[in-house]
């Protein structure tokens, strides 16, 4: 069979690889579609994670399929059964430096558990669509982190697959003065139609000032302050969290999604007034069974997250369309022929 390998930076290969055979606890899935994550790029970049000297990274981690072996002890799976892998909670961690990776014609999947490393798929669920259970859980992680309620004036940055995920989780619950902010005009129209009450491109326009007009405005001692209640950073420019500081009203919550692989400094002293909290969220502890109860719902505003569909001959291309600011998710389809 054929699996994706990084070698070494910036090296990623589709190789050669045998079959995975079940152990007595372990299931054996045949992917069906698979996500390609912004987690799966930095790896390449930084030639894979915990890879031995003269060994390979595998990747992908955003996967659905089909059960294909069953191991004798495994309680629940039968062959056939449609599931979507949690890959959190798989003993290997699947495609995040482990010995296996979902962007492959089959995943083992290692003391396989039935609502935990796997989870059944609702029926008639399209294959890409519950493959999009994964960010979607990443981004309602975020969502629940802000601790967002109607009423709420929020702003998102970044409008990649995980920031237009939390524009989709937003409106669902309810939030209808989202705001969200991409330098991707393809990007900020899939924003729009996910219901944001309104977008901004950076670079053309005065965030704070277009803010104020939007969520109006407050008084913090001798200035004025945005009136957003709460910030979600998917995007990661070293910019933001200063931005947010700066303008931030009494107590506006910040959460920070996006991965800072460099350390920023933080104006501490412009924060000591604004009592405002910042916090993180990462993966999602306990949001992935909500997402794929969800799925069968908002099923056609998922699918729109999904920008590109390329077969598993051509993951290749999809890893560089995927790092385009136009892309949103790209979805590899293991079922599509030639």
């Amino acid at each position: 069979m054929r699996a994706l390998n990084i070698h070494e930076v910036n090296d990623v290969r589709l190789d050669s690889k045998a079959p995975p055979k079940a152990g007595d606890k372990d299931v054996v899935v045949k992917v069906k579609a698979c996500g390609i994550c912004g987690s799966d790029l930095s790896y390449i970049k930084m030639g894979g994670i915990m890879r031995k000297p003269g060994g390979v990274t595998p990747i992908g981690h955003e996967a659905a399929g089909e059960v294909v072996q069953v191991g004798k002890d495994v309680e629940g799976v039968k062959i056939g059964q449609r599931v979507i892998i949690n890959p959190m909670q798989t003993s290997t961690f699947i495609g995040s430096g482990g010995p296996e990776g979902a962007f492959a014609d089959e995943v083992l999947v290692g003391d396989a558990r039935v609502g935990g490393s796997l989870l059944s798929m609702p029926d008639g669920l399209p294959y890409e669509v519950a493959a999009l259970a994964e960010p979607l859980a990443v981004a309602l992680h975020g969502v629940n982190r802000a601790d967002v309620k109607p009423g709420d004036k929020i702003v998102v940055f970044g409008c990649g697959p995980i920031g237009l995920g939390m524009v989709l989780w937003l409106v669902d619950r309810g939030v209808t003065d989202v705001v969200a902010l991409d330098l991707a005009e393809e990007r900020l129209e899939r924003a729009q139609a996910l219901g944001a009450r309104a977008v901004l491109n950076p670079a053309k326009e005065d965030v704070r000032a277009r803010l104020m007009e939007l969520h109006g405005k407050t008084r913090i001692l001798n200035r004025d302050a945005v009136g957003t209640d709460a910030y979600i950073d998917a995007a990661g420019a070293p910019s933001i969290v200063n931005d947010v500081i700066g303008m931030a009203k009494f107590h506006a919550r910040f959460v920070i999604t996006a991965a800072y692989l460099k350390p920023i400094e933080v104006n501490l002293g412009a924060m000591l007034t604004t009592e405002m909290s910042i916090t993180t969220a990462m993966g999602y502890p306990t949001e992935m069974n909500d997402v794929v109860a969800a799925l069968p719902r908002i099923k056609n505003k998922a699918q729109s997250l999904i920008s590109h569909r390329l077969r598993f001959d051509d993951v290749l291309e999809g890893l560089k369309i995927a790092g385009t600011p136009q892309s949103a998710k790209v979805m590899i389809d293991f079922e599509a022929g030639a």
